[in-house]
């Protein structure tokens, strides 16, 4: 453990902050307490002197760390309110994701982006952002930058969804329930699809009723994490697998138990909250509600560590295809998402 102690404490200096930023300043919801952790710790390493006395508790985090937040992400899921609320908006998010993840494929081939690179944004645009990438990226061992480049690239569409979607619904005429929908569906961070669907309650007077069904549509976009995911460990298995590697593939080391893990808490919370009631209830909705909030944080500290590990210069030599392919990715799910409910009548 004492090899590991320095760079936790050091993820947790920059987290600690990062985290009360947005609390104190409402305002940075719209960036997010993981991009300031992630660019807080950019800063750092630039100005760390004898980075290897941290370096193991640094990888710990941005590794382990993750993943314990991803497993905990489950304790935020009710399946039951999910599938009574947001079956209804089940063949726009299949559409948007589909269409993610093949513009992504597509642009992978012709820009000749590398391919994890090209996966997380493909899997954060279409999903949920930062606990898509979180999730994906150990699936895919994907190193630092390439998840910093990631939530780089999520995080600047996020701005602008949230920033333009409320004007974006209005002037084409949207209803309380459409821009739920919309931003459900078409914004992919849960921070930014609040700070949307805030300010649409806002403007329109709808006493949170969007916020309410627009979180909903953007957790039922949350399930497609453990398809996803479980999709390609198998693709890498498989891929291990071949050839003259076939003999030395530890299935436990690919196959990423911790999504199973995600899934089981979020088994546990549907249960509980089906069959509690009273006070017993109450105390039940205290505890996931707390292991949430401790998922997010441990997002923020883990983006922390990959702050620190991530080589500032060539993020932005090669950031140009990588906000290319994030670009084309929201405007097609943007497209797809308004498209989808005009063929429903939904809009």
């Amino acid at each position: 453990m004492k090899k590991y102690i320095l760079g936790i404490l050091l993820c947790l200096a920059i987290a600690v902050p990062s985290w009360m930023s947005v609390q104190f300043f409402p305002v940075l919801e719209v960036i997010g307490a993981p991009v300031i952790a992630i660019i807080a710790g950019m800063i750092v390493t630039l100005f760390l002197k004898n980075k290897g006395a941290f370096q193991h508790g640094i990888t710990f985090t941005s590794k382990k760390v993750l993943q314990y937040a991803v497993v905990l992400l489950g304790f935020g899921l009710n399946l039951a309110t999910v599938g009574q609320v947001g079956l209804t908006s089940l063949p726009i998010i299949i559409s948007t994701i589909s269409v993610s993840l093949i513009v992504s494929f597509i642009m992978y081939k012709l820009l000749k982006i590398p391919g994890k690179t090209a996966t997380l944004i493909g899997v954060g645009s279409s999903i949920c952002g930062g606990s898509a990438v979180a999730a994906t990226a150990p699936v895919i061992d994907a190193d630092d930058d390439e998840i910093a480049q990631s939530i780089s690239v999520i995080f600047l569409f996020n701005v602008i969804a949230a920033l333009i979607f409320p004007t974006l619904g209005a002037s084409l005429g949207m209803s309380d329930y459409g821009f739920g929908l919309f931003a459900g569906t078409a914004i992919n961070d849960t921070s930014s699809v609040t700070a949307a669907a805030s300010t649409w309650d806002t403007l329109h007077n709808t006493h949170g009723a969007v916020l309410d069904y627009a979180t909903i549509v953007k957790l039922t976009r949350t399930l497609a994490i453990i398809p996803i995911t479980l999709v390609l460990a198998f693709y890498r298995m498989k891929k291990t697998s071949s050839g003259a590697q076939k003999s030395k593939v530890n299935i436990k080391k690919i196959f990423p138990m911790f999504i199973l893990y995600f899934v089981l808490a979020s088994v546990i919370t549907t249960i509980v909250t089906g069959i509690c009631t009273g006070q017993v209830l109450s105390t039940a909705n205290s505890i996931f509600g707390f292991l949430k909030q401790l998922s997010k944080f441990f997002i923020v500290m883990a983006m922390g560590a990959i702050g620190l590990n991530t080589n500032v210069v060539k993020l932005v030599k090669t950031g140009g295809k990588p906000i290319l392919l994030g670009f084309i990715c929201w405007v097609a799910i943007t497209a797809v998402s308004i498209g989808a409910q005009h063929l429903l009548g939904v809009f």
